[in-house]
């Protein structure tokens, strides 16, 4: 029985040249490329939200606000939790934080309550790639502009004050509002590694998003129209949504 054939390999790849002593593609240079600096865990600041780094401090208020969520539905696709007391979540996150490559911050509403949590993991500098994850945001926080204004603090901040190349976003395949919310955001799928893990005794198969710093311009442009007080009305309703923007940037209508 004849063995089967591999995938056809491409030979052209978008951006690739070709080695002058190989017929070989390579990927396109990356001039005068060097290491990132890690996120320095500096105040986040926006017109709905304020960004810092989540300490105990915040766990009393926190717990509070998740509380809110009493189906515990936030819960559900996080690899921890459900936390319920004060006590618990601190355990937690003294575990959490001795990660050298993660970065947690806690989301403040513009009292300075916190409402919400998103961390920066797999912090790579040395290839400039980096992932939000861990986002858990309480009632207080969801289907409000400050939920979208701190995906996208969190963002600029990667792309734009430390010049990372790649921002990745993923989650469990079976979670559908994450897969929404990443497409919402200006991300890419790129696919979904499966049985990538066993999270709370059941398998998770991961799905893939990212997007790359050539296409950040545009997604920029998207959440900063979005944002635009001129986007809403007396009653705080978008006029236009963030994938309408970002496909017609710059060109915000009321």
């Amino acid at each position: 029985m004849a063995l089967d054939e591999p995938p056809e390999v491409p030979t052209v790849t978008t951006g690739a040249s070709r080695s002058a002593e190989s017929y070989q593609p390579l990927g396109e240079p990356v001039p005068g490329w060097v290491a990132r600096p890690a996120p320095p865990g500096q105040v986040l600041i926006g017109d709905h939200c304020r960004l810092e780094v989540l300490t105990d401090v915040h766990v009393a208020d926190l717990v509070a606000a998740y509380r809110l969520d009493a189906a515990d539905e936030g819960w559900t696709y996080l690899p921890f939790g459900p936390l319920h007391t004060v006590e618990e979540y601190r355990a937690w996150l003294a575990v959490a934080t001795e990660a050298a490559d993660s970065l947690f911050y806690v989301v403040l509403d513009p009292a300075g309550l916190p409402v919400g949590v998103a961390a920066y993991l797999r912090i790579q500098p040395d290839v400039g790639s980096i992932e939000v994850g861990n986002v858990h945001f309480s009632p207080l926080l969801q289907r409000r502009a400050a939920a979208t204004e701190a995906q996208y603090l969190l963002m600029r901040h990667a792309f734009d004050d430390l010049g990372y190349r790649r921002y990745e976003w993923k989650c469990n395949a079976l979670n559908a509002p994450s897969r929404a919310t990443a497409l919402r955001l200006g991300f890419h799928y790129e696919g979904t590694f499966r049985q990538a893990a066993v999270v709370k005794g059941r398998n998770r198969d991961t799905a893939w998003y990212s997007i790359i710093d050539r296409e950040w311009p545009v997604v920029r442009a998207g959440f900063e129209a979005w944002l635009d007080a001129a986007n809403f009305d007396s009653d705080g309703r978008q006029s236009r949504r963030l994938h309408q923007l970002r496909a017609e940037p710059g060109r915000l209508r009321a």
